[in-house]
């Protein structure tokens, strides 16, 4: 059996990415792993179990979601290959994508935002408030831009 999607080389990758720009966006780490010398493999388990969603989505003109932690899946009610590769706008309900799609320019600008808040909607089409998320731009070895990530702790269904 081979190992979960999380885990594959690519994401281990991406999670280095995540977590360097985070790093990079806040001066301080995501998780505790970061802290460490601990394994990519073990930052990458910690990651997606640490409990508050984390979701990254790439470039483009309709970007597509290109991780997600557990917390991220349990809350928009979705599986890893249902979730990953779908157009990031879909976390939002139609009425917020502009107002979402403002917010993620703004966070490019300036490489990073505190304190975003906006209505995000689950598979099922309930509707819930995210407060005080975080987004940072993802940013490969050679300081290009790939994608923005977004975390957050703070949340409730609307």
């Amino acid at each position: 059996m081979g190992d979960a999607p999380w885990l594959s080389a690519e994401k281990r990758g991406l999670t280095a990415l995540l977590l360097s720009s985070y790093q990079r966006a806040f001066q301080q780490p995501l998780i505790g792993a970061a802290r460490s010398s601990q394994s990519i493999r073990l930052c990458c388990q910690e990651l997606f179990s640490c409990g508050f969603p984390v979701l990254a989505h790439g470039i483009g003109a309709d970007p597509v979601l290109i991780y997600a932690n557990a917390a991220a899946l349990q809350l928009w009610g979705r599986r890893w290959a249902d979730m990953v590769g779908m157009p990031s706008r879909l976390t939002a309900p139609d009425e917020v994508r502009s107002e979402r799609r403002q917010a993620l320019k703004q966070a490019q600008t300036q490489d990073a935002m505190r304190g975003y808040g906006g209505v995000r909607i689950d598979q099922q089409g309930r509707h819930f408030m995210i407060r005080n998320a975080r987004i940072w731009t993802l940013l490969d070895e050679e300081n290009r831009p790939i994608g923005q990530a977004a975390c957050f702790h703070d949340w409730w269904w609307i």
